[in-house]
This record gives C-alpha cells, structure tokens and sequence, in this order.
C-alpha cells in the first residue's frame, strides 16, 4: 500500500525508494502494478507476450497509473501509453525486476578490494530475467537520489529513479529495450535536495562527440583476437632486456583527413602501423586517448577513464586497432592520468554533491598548476575506480603498457605550493603516502594480473626506488621516464660548440646514476610545444649545424643505457612547433635532409633492435663501460656497450664541427671493428666522411679513427 506523502514525493521525483511504489506488488490474492508516465491520458497493462492483463487508473495528474492486473504470478510487464495526440509509448516496467548486483559486489566494493568493478558499474547490455535491456550501476553514496536519464524516458528523472545499495552507496537499475548507441546521463539529487547538473557516467565505456557531453551505451566488445603470439612474447619476456623503441603520437595530429577532420582507428591502423612498422619501432605510445572534453589538453584533462574519445570512433575500432598492432609486431602504450581531473560540471567534481572522488580540502584537492581537481587517494573506492581502469584498458583492449602521467605532483603534497597551501602528512612530512600506497596497488594489481603488460612513471625527481619492486618498498614501475638525460643533453647542444668543452659533464653526469632506475629516456612531447621550438632548432648553428647535430644526438641516445622514446615529427626533423591543431609537416619528405634524418632514425632502431650490446643490459651497469670520458676539449665521447653471448658495441659521440683524422681511441680489445652506423653518412644528409666500414685496432685495442664533425659512430667487433 502506498500513502499520499509517498505518492507525492514520487512525482515530484524526491522519492529515495521508487521501487516500493512502482512496479508489480502484492495486493491481496492479487496483485498490482503502478507507473509512472507524465503526460499520458490512458495506459493498459499486458503480459510480455502480449496478453492483456488489465487497464490502469491515473491515480495522479502528474502521470501515476496503478490498478489490479489479472496475473498469477510476480513477472514483468509492459505498459501501453495513448497521448493525446494518439500517439502510442510501449515500455516494460522497469520496476518489475529483480537487481542485478549482489551482496559480495557491495562486500568487496565496501571493502576497497573489487578487482571487477568495470564488470559491475556503468551500462551493461545484458539480458536479465529472460528480457534484453541495460544494466546501469553508479557510485553516488551521499545522493537523496539517482536516476537514469536518456531519450527512452524523455530525460524524464521521475522515470529513471534507480534502486539504492545503502551498503555500498551504489545506485542501480535495468532497463528493458534500452540497446547500444542510446545517450545517457544521470540526474542525482544531493543529500541536501539540490538537483546537480547532469552527470556523465564514470564508468561510461563510450561517450559522445565533444561539444555533446552525454554518455553513450556501448555494445560488448567483442572483438575476435589474432594477437596471441605477441602477446605470449611479451609474457616472457624481460622488458628490460627486450630492445623498447616507442614512438609517441597524438592521435589527432599525427595525420589528418583530407578535408582536416580526425582519422578514424581504422584509417590510423592503415597509415600509422604500416609507418611504424617501416621506421623499426617497437611500440607506439599515444598522449591520451580517454575521452575529454578539451583538444588543447592533449587528453591530460580527461572525464572518461574507461571511454576511447570519439574522435577516432568507436571502442571497437580501438580493439581492431591495438589487435593490428599486435599482429605487427608492435605494442601499444597508453599515457595514463590518475593525478588530477578537470572540474567540468557534467565530470567528476562534486559528482553527488560532496567530495567524492576529490579532496574536500583545496589543500590536498586541487592543482593549483592545471586549475584541476585531485584525486583522493586515501578513499577505498577512488581507488578501486583508478585501479580498476588500469586493468580494464590491459583486459579488454589488450594494452601493453601505461605511461602515468604527473607521478612527480602525485608523491608530494607540497607540489607546486608554497607554505602554508599544503598539508603535512601524519609523520609531518611532505610525501603523499595515499598516492604512494595506490601507485603501488595498481603496480602490484596490474602486474600480478597481466604479466607482459608495462608500466612506465613520468616522475621528474630523485624519488627512491620508482621502478623497484613493492616488495622493497618501490613504487612497482616497470620503468621511469630519465628527465636528467633529456635536460641535461638538451642544454648541452643548444651551447655553441667552441663553449661545449666546459660543460663536458652536462653528458657525462648522466651515467653516475643511469643504473639507479629501470630507465626510458624521452624526448617527449613537452620539449616542442610551448615556446620550446623544435628539436631541430634547439641544436646551435646554422642549418647544416642543426641537422648535423640531431643526427649525433638521435646516435648517442640509440648508444646510450635506456629505452628510447622519440616523438612524432622528429624522425625527419619537424621544424615547426607541434601542434594539436593540425597534421605534422609531411611536406618536408621533399627535401633531402629530412628524408636522410628519418632514413637514420629507420636505421638506428634496427641497429638497436639487431644488436643485443645496445638493448640487453640497458638498465644494469655491467652493459656499460666508458673508453673515453675525459676528451673535454674535443668534445667525444666514447664507451662500450655489452651484452653476456653477444659482440661489444663502441659508440663514438662528436659534437663539434672539425673533421679529426687519425683520432686515437682505445678500443675494448684489438682486431677488426665494423662500422655498423655512422650519422655522418651520405644517406642521412652527411658530408660522408668515416673509415670505409672498418676500423682496425692493434693487439692493446688502440685504433686511428676518423670521426666526422658532429657525428656518432657505433663500432662492432668484427670476429
């Protein structure tokens, strides 16, 4: 029985349990079914099948029907509404179902230890109770109440309220002949009855086309996989002794369609895996790809964990894309962004009126940096919410690896904060011990679930043991982005040669602590945006200078202890600025000297990839050795890489402009030494100067070499 004051909330949409009002209920021997239907002049109930079990009353002018229904049992039913323009509505109850979610979902949620989360929350197309329909699951513990709304109810609230899991403060209902592709938001009432602004889902597996914001049911991936080999490679493998060459893109500027729209994943899967492929790289790292609201933020603002942008399609056409990938040969990494989320009212913040996935305090909750929000990391289900996308995007799109955005303003609380704008933590200290605590979790869950999957920090610091194990108190990292080399080498060839013989250790420091961390080295995206210019223009001099040195640097870097990562446009030497706005400079393949520059990074990968020297020991100390470190004045740079089975690579690094014939140098051991690379050579754009392909050394390894003017040599003993 339902009394007035119930009735009245019901319509006014303020009722927290429309589930003891709507729907079929016992009534006597009999039963009764009630609905909810504004502006309908008369509604009759029938069996699923068809048969008619009875009219209903208005028993409100605000659209309540109810009446006595001639069936034996509790079942679903569905309802006919007539309008006054005649038209007919069909809908099945939805209140006449059962939930979906069960106690051990709200026991593991409460718990903080649900590793299914993205099975459970969101939108599910699913059938339920022998009915095809929808499954939708939110978070709002705080909400007086929740509901689904979308155009299957006229984005009608009072239609959508949803059945409230007070243990663990989820909110959920199905909905009957609710398919995919159907726009969705939710309309959440807070604890103080202010209506918030439409909220898009958190869990949402897809989303609409930015300026639209609503959520999108997505149909179940059900993509058929072809990339088992490469997936079971990388299962056993040692990451950090497999030769890692990433190339990272933006995926909306990279190319762009003839008429300047975005490629879709499958134009990208044509044009891009073929192209990195041909360039030896072994893994593609997009800047991300979650949906956001913003292009100028790159996909660092992003409110859409689980949701591949719409920009590029679908989420299918992700799967078909990473599955391309694979069959390739090469992996694809996500960048990753758990530090901060952008406050657009339809997001996150304040998302059922309180603080819930952030800081209640601006000390601790917002980023003075980005004008964003952060994450609170102390709470069990923002935490199960960040870690369960981590295993998501590895699960269901196959994703070798996450590149986590920001780590650096993650670990301190003072970050970017003068005194008295932060808070200390119960020690008095300055590290985030909640963001330390789930950085670990998520390496430990990731890990411990998807082995051969790879998670990478961008942590700008001297913070101890990023890519240590937890069990030793590390973060759990597979590796770290080495921000040292990038500043340090880059400060060292914007100096006009003459000057580079006084900051000989901007080169040579890096190696004292190049072992300390499992490390990439980067030469990102944020080196050529903002100002910054170019690779190309950040080397000294005139043209042929600039060209010269790049094609020495890319050789150093290849010959260097680490994982390489490269961003789009400068394997043929960009000259503008990147931006999102447009497709990269393909233009410049015309000319010769950017064509000998992608010719050399071609070259160079497969030279990494082919020689164990150069990638098998790239994160310990015994691969490397220096044989000349004190050559200041003539600014060369020479060490040895090794490998346990394998031949020694020499690499030779020279960054002024004079020609030295008959170098002495001191190699590893004597006999012949092959000229494996030479950035010097006319193919690149050099000037060709070099040793014929071999290098002869007397029995003590003293060799006369010729080194060309700001060129790399890489040496192989030749047995």
């Amino acid at each position: 029985m339902t009394d007035g004051a119930q009735i009245d909330r019901l319509v006014r949409g303020e009722e927290h349990d429309p589930f003891a009002i709507l729907g079929v209920h016992p009534d006597g021997r009999g039963f009764v079914a009630r609905v909810l239907l504004p502006d309908a002049v008369s509604v009759s109930a029938q069996t699923l099948e068809g048969k008619p079990v009875g009219d209903l009353a208005r028993l409100h002018e605000a659209g309540l029907f109810g009446g006595k229904v001639k069936i034996r049992k509790r079942q679903p039913l569905r309802y006919i509404a007539t309008y006054a323009d005649g038209a007919e509505f069909s809908l099945v109850d939805p209140y006449s179902f059962g939930p979906v979610l069960g106690p051990m979902d709200d026991y593991y949620f409460a718990e903080g230890s649900h590793g299914r989360l993205f099975d459970k929350l969101g939108a599910h197309v699913m059938r339920h109770e022998g009915v095809d329909g929808t499954h939708f699951a939110v978070w709002a513990p705080n909400a007086r109440r929740v509901s689904v709304v979308g155009s299957f109810n006229r984005w009608d609230g009072r239609r959508g309220a949803m059945r409230h899991r007070t243990d663990a403060g989820v909110w959920e209902i199905f909905l009957p002949d609710v398919h995919p592709g159907a726009p969705y938001k939710y309309e959440i009432v807070g604890a103080d009855g202010v209506m918030l602004p439409l909220k898009a889902d958190p869990f949402a597996f897809e989303a609409e086309l930015r300026p639209s914001t609503a959520s999108v049911v997505a149909p179940p991936l059900d993509h058929d996989w072809g990339d088992e080999r490469h997936r079971a490679h990388w299962r056993q493998a040692d990451a950090r002794r497999e030769p890692v060459s990433i190339y990272e893109v933006h995926a909306g500027s990279w190319q762009r369609s003839e008429d300047g729209g975005f490629l879709s994943w499958d134009e990208l899967a044509n044009r891009l895996i073929p192209y990195v492929v041909g360039m030896g790289f072994t893994h593609i790292e997009f800047l991300p790809i979650s949906e956001h609201p913003y292009d100028p933020s790159w996909g660092y603002q992003t409110l859409g964990l689980y949701a591949p942008s719409a920009r590029f399609g679908d989420p299918a056409g992700f799967a078909r894309f990473v599955d391309g990938a694979h069959r390739a040969g090469v992996g694809v990494i996500l960048d990753w962004v758990p530090a901060h989320f952008p406050t657009d009212e339809h997001g996150l913040a304040r998302f059922d009126g309180t603080a819930l996935y952030e800081h209640a305090d601006p000390r601790k909750g917002f980023h003075p940096d980005w004008n964003t929000a952060i994450y609170n990391f102390g709470r069990r289900e923002v935490m199960q919410f960040l870690v369960n996308n981590a295993l998501y995007w590895a699960e269901r799109f196959h994703v070798d690896g996450l590149r986590v955005d920001a780590v650096a303003s993650m670990l301190y609380l003072d970050y970017s904060r003068k005194p008295g704008e932060w808070i200390p933590n119960d020690h008095g200290g300055r590290e985030n011990v909640e963001a330390v605590a789930f950085l670990q979790q998520m390496n430990r869950a990731l890990y411990g679930t998807h082995p051969g999957v790879m998670t990478i920090a961008e942590e700008s610091t001297s913070w101890p043991g990023v890519s240590q194990p937890v069990h030793s108190g590390g973060l759990g990292f597979g590796f770290k982005w080495n921000m040292g080399f990038m500043h340090d080498t880059l400060r060292y060839l914007a100096r006009d040669p003459v000057h580079r013989a006084h900051h000989h250790d901007d080169i040579t420091f890096g190696l004292v602590y190049a072992f300390s961390e499992n490390f990439v080295l980067p030469l990102s995206h944020d080196e050529v945006v903002h100002g910054k210019g170019s690779l190309l223009h950040k080397m000294a001099g005139d043209d042929w200078q600039k060209f010269a040195t790049l094609r020495a640097y890319y050789g150093m870097m290849w010959g260097y202890p680490g994982k390489k990562l490269l961003f789009m446009g400068q394997e043929f030497a960009q000259r503008a600025e990147w931006s999102e706005e447009r497709s990269l400079d393909w233009h410049l393949l015309d000319h010769a000297r950017h064509v000998g520059m992608q010719r050399l990074v071609g070259d160079l990968n497969r030279v990494y990839r082919s020689h164990p020297a150069l990638h098998a020991r790239d994160c310990e100390g015994e691969g490397f050795e220096w044989a000349l470190v004190d050559a200041a004045a003539d600014s060369v740079f020479a060490w040895t890489r090794r490998a346990p089975g394998a031949p020694p690579v020499v690499v030779i690094s020279h960054f002024t402009p004079v020609l030295r014939h008959g170098y002495r140098l001191c190699l590893p051991c004597g006999g012949q030494w092959r000229e494996i690379l030479n950035s010097d050579a006319l193919d690149y754009g050099g000037g060709g100067a070099g040793n014929m392909g071999i290098v002869h050394a007397d029995d003590e390894g003293w060799a006369n070499i010729t080194i060309p003017p700001f060129a790399t040599l890489m040496l192989e003993l030749d047995d």
